[in-house]
């Protein structure tokens, strides 16, 4: 809410003021058109004996009539122009709080949290306003209007009918948002039992099917189904419950109008004709307190929107990196100009005895599981533990281990994207993290999915380096061995390339990330896993291009394969975030016997 609401209002607040305000001018134009059309009505049915006596009133009910449209379009056309003005800023924020995390943003978070929240969760955020808090703060503000104004012709009567109206403002909604809460917490407690057993069943399909019980599981997820339909059914019912208790309090409303507005006139009060008036001038008022219901009952998906956006948010993750990219601006004035210079041509990377745990992942002794130690003896767990490098210009280094070694968060430090616990990263003895923003002009890096957008060769290809010309792109596309390709494609370089490049095979998408690459003409390289996924005589073809189109550059490749290895200057087995073994291929070979199983293993003998 602090997050992601009140610093809009507050920008905005003015300018809500002014919604608030043409929303309460909608009402009163819809009120006094039936007002003064109950009025209108009711001169009419007494015959005056002169036109002019019903003129005035002819000439309201059509400025009402006309205003009332008016109004309302202004209000929508306002309102609507606050809220995407509202809607864009959140978008743009919500990028900038992702992209300092792009390094890591595919391990820390679910692909489909990220898409839940930009294809969602932003743009359900548009509907607090205009569904839930200018409705609310129209309908507040008609309150004390209504109960002003019957104040002024009858204290008593504007007492009962505030406590009544209280009963449609306030109680019915907030009785509907527990229901909704309840109902809701219910739907999603089921959904989760139904997605795990989905997904159970799914992964373990031919277990189910070979044991016999195919039809018990069914029975089962079919029950479970069969109670989230029926919540589902309940808070629906309850809405429709809602809104007839609304209706009648509406009708009754009207009925406690007629009777005061027939005791007036026969106190001699109120004139005949204003009996109608005040009547169906009920009608159009109520219409603006009856969505305050709907308004509050959206409250909890607001909330699940704004927890999952403060998760991406608010994350110590998040402010870790910011800080890191904070240093790095701020420090800019510690890179000299000639040092950028520098570092663009040649890079010397070192880490000496670099130590980095994350945030709350920790372990806990026996003793104190026990609760039988008095101190807290926690230690952390590091993810990389005491590691040193040296990495000059262009040498070659590869770096093995299973999963959960520490080789991405080895990444992260080299690229700057975190600061280590202990130790120093640095690069041409600058802190890696004092590089900032600036860090893709030194490192340039391949994965093993680089993503290739929805537009030509050429375009993805440029997107390494935007001022490179065609020459540029075909000299690059011959170095990663892409022309005799392109010529055979009937537009070359201008051939789409379809969504996520799948017009092209794994071996061909990588060799156009990898011309990306080239363009960026960083003097290192990080290539983490671009072999995943292939089959092994593309692998070693991909691999044969990459060394050679990056002789001279520093190369650091992550890689669970020892495929090519002994082209690396130096091999490095991490396990536990600690270096296990080290040295060229040659003396792996020659001292290890795991080294030279696990190699035989990837490369038997003869291939």
């Amino acid at each position: 809410m602090k997050q992601w609401i009140m610093p809009y209002v507050k920008t905005y607040y003015w300018r809500f003021v002014i919604i608030i305000a043409i929303g309460a001018l909608t009402v009163m134009s819809a009120s006094m058109l039936t007002f003064t059309s109950g009025y209108l009505i009711s001169k009419s049915a007494l015959r005056p004996e002169n036109i002019l006596m019903v003129y005035v009133p002819v000439v309201l009910v059509r400025t009402f009539g006309i205003s009332r449209a008016v109004v309302h379009y202004i209000e929508r056309l306002v309102g609507h122009d606050a809220v995407l003005r509202i809607l864009s800023q959140m978008r743009v924020r919500l990028y900038r709080i992702l992209e300092p995390q792009a390094l890591f943003i595919r391990s820390r978070f679910r692909t489909g949290d990220i898409l839940s929240v930009l294809a969602d969760d932003i743009e359900h955020l548009q509907n607090v306003y205009i569904r839930t808090i200018f409705p609310a703060v129209v309908a507040a503000l008609m309150y004390g209007v209504v109960v002003g104004v019957l104040g002024w012709w009858d204290l008593t009567f504007a007492i009962v009918m505030g406590l009544y109206l209280l009963v449609l403002v306030v109680v019915l909604p907030w009785v509907s948002l527990a229901v909704t809460i309840r109902k809701q917490q219910q739907m999603k407690a089921g959904r989760n039992r139904l997605y795990q057993k989905l997904t159970d069943a799914v992964l373990g399909i031919s277990d189910w099917k070979i044991s016999g019980r195919a039809s018990q599981f069914l029975a089962m997820y079919e029950a479970d189904e069969a109670e989230v339909t029926r919540v589902e059914r309940s808070l629906s019912t309850w809405s429709r419950w809602r809104g007839m208790i609304a209706a009648a309090m509406v009708g009754f409303a009207v009925v406690i109008m007629i009777y005061w507005a027939g005791q007036q006139y026969a106190d001699g009060k109120m004139m005949v004709t204003h009996i109608a008036a005040f009547v169906l001038v009920t009608l159009p008022i109520m219409d603006a307190f009856i969505p305050v219901s709907d308004a509050i009952e959206k409250i909890p998906s607001y909330k699940q929107s704004l927890s999952r956006l403060n998760a991406i948010g608010e994350s110590d993750y998040e402010v870790e990196v910011h800080d890191a990219l904070s240093i790095g601006q701020d420090s800019k004035s510690g890179v000299t100009d000639e040092a950028f210079r520098v570092v663009r041509q040649q890079a010397h990377i070192s880490l000496q005895d670099v130590r980095y745990a994350y945030e709350g992942n920790v372990s806990t002794s026996d003793e104190a599981a026990q609760g039988t130690a008095s101190v807290d003896t926690r230690q952390p767990i590091w993810s990389v533990d005491g590691v040193s490098l040296d990495i000059p210009q262009g040498k070659k280094v590869a770096i093995i281990g299973r999963s959960g070694a520490g080789k991405s968060t080895l990444l992260k430090l080299i690229q700057g994207a975190i600061s280590p616990v202990s130790g120093e990263v640095r690069i041409n003895n600058v802190p890696a993290d004092a590089y900032g923003e600036h860090i893709p002009s030194v490192i340039s890096v391949l994965n093993q999915s680089p993503h290739l957008f929805d537009t030509t060769l050429a375009n993805n290809m440029r997107l390494g380096r935007r001022s490179a010309s065609d020459e540029d792109i075909a000299e690059v596309a011959k170095l990663v061995r892409l022309d005799t390709l392109i010529e055979s494609l009937p537009h070359g370089f201008d051939t789409p390339m379809h969504e996520a490049g799948k017009r092209f095979s794994g071996g061909e998408r990588q060799r156009i990330a990898l011309a990306r690459v080239l363009l960026q003409e960083t003097p290192v390289v990080i290539l983490d896993e671009p072999t995943v996924g292939l089959d092994p005589r593309t692998e070693r073809e991909l691999l044969r291009t990459m060394f050679q189109t990056m002789e001279g550059k520093s190369l650091i490749w992550i890689t669970h394969h020892l495929v090519g290895a002994e082209q690396m200057d130096e091999v490095i087995f991490m396990e536990d975030g600690k270096i296990e073994m080290r040295g060229t291929h040659a003396e792996l070979m020659a001292s290890y016997p795991r080294y030279r199983n696990l190699y035989h293993l990837d490369r038997p003998v003869g291939v």
